[in-house]
């Protein structure tokens, strides 16, 4: 587990409870993975079938997808993210530890270089696969499709700053990192 990580995920828990409530912690967050794990417990699982209950398996998805782009936009105030779509495909049951890998975090970085640029929303394709390996190893019992949309926060905009102004203060938060995401 990383700990630095772990503790900035929950603290983005403070203002979206749901995800504090689950306790998940990120395994692995560098410039191209981002891996979630959400503990099976009272608090996720459906105890009507023994597995986790699906909208815990969503949050984990928007976890690992949306996750780098949190720890980016930390360093970019003026970007704000939403998710445009998701779609999900439930294999077998989660009925362990789940966790949620994403290998998108790439597209994701180079979609807030873009919407920085251009001052325009930019979208990226991610995509999560969820694994229980205490049970079944590296098969997927989940896959889930998002489309991640950045763009440089409005408000700035409309302050009375042109475009230009917002996006190049976004810009100098971003510069041409080439430290891992999580450090």
């Amino acid at each position: 587990m990383l700990v630095k990580e772990t503790a900035l995920l929950r603290l983005v828990g403070l203002r979206i409870p749901v995800l504090l409530f689950l306790g998940p912690r990120v395994l692995e967050l560098d410039d191209d993975r981002c891996a979630i794990e959400i503990p099976l417990g009272w608090r996720s699982k459906n105890h009507l079938i023994g597995s986790m209950y699906f909208g815990a398996l969503c949050a984990g998805a928007d976890l690992a997808g949306g996750f780098p782009a949190a720890m980016i936009i930390r360093k970019n105030p003026d970007l704000r993210l939403v998710f445009g779509e998701m779609r999900a495909e439930f294999l077998k049951r989660a009925d362990g530890d789940v966790v949620f890998r994403s290998n998108s975090v790439r597209r994701v970085a180079e979609a807030a270089r873009e919407a920085v640029r251009t001052g325009e929303r930019a979208a990226a394709p991610v995509e999560v696969v969820a694994t229980v390996p205490s049970r079944y190893g590296d098969e997927p019992v989940a896959r889930f499709q998002m489309t991640i949309s950045l763009k440089v926060k409005a408000r700035a905009v409309r302050a009375g700053a042109p475009a230009e102004d917002a996006t190049r203060r976004a810009a100098a938060g971003s510069g041409a990192r080439r430290e891992p995401v999580g450090t």
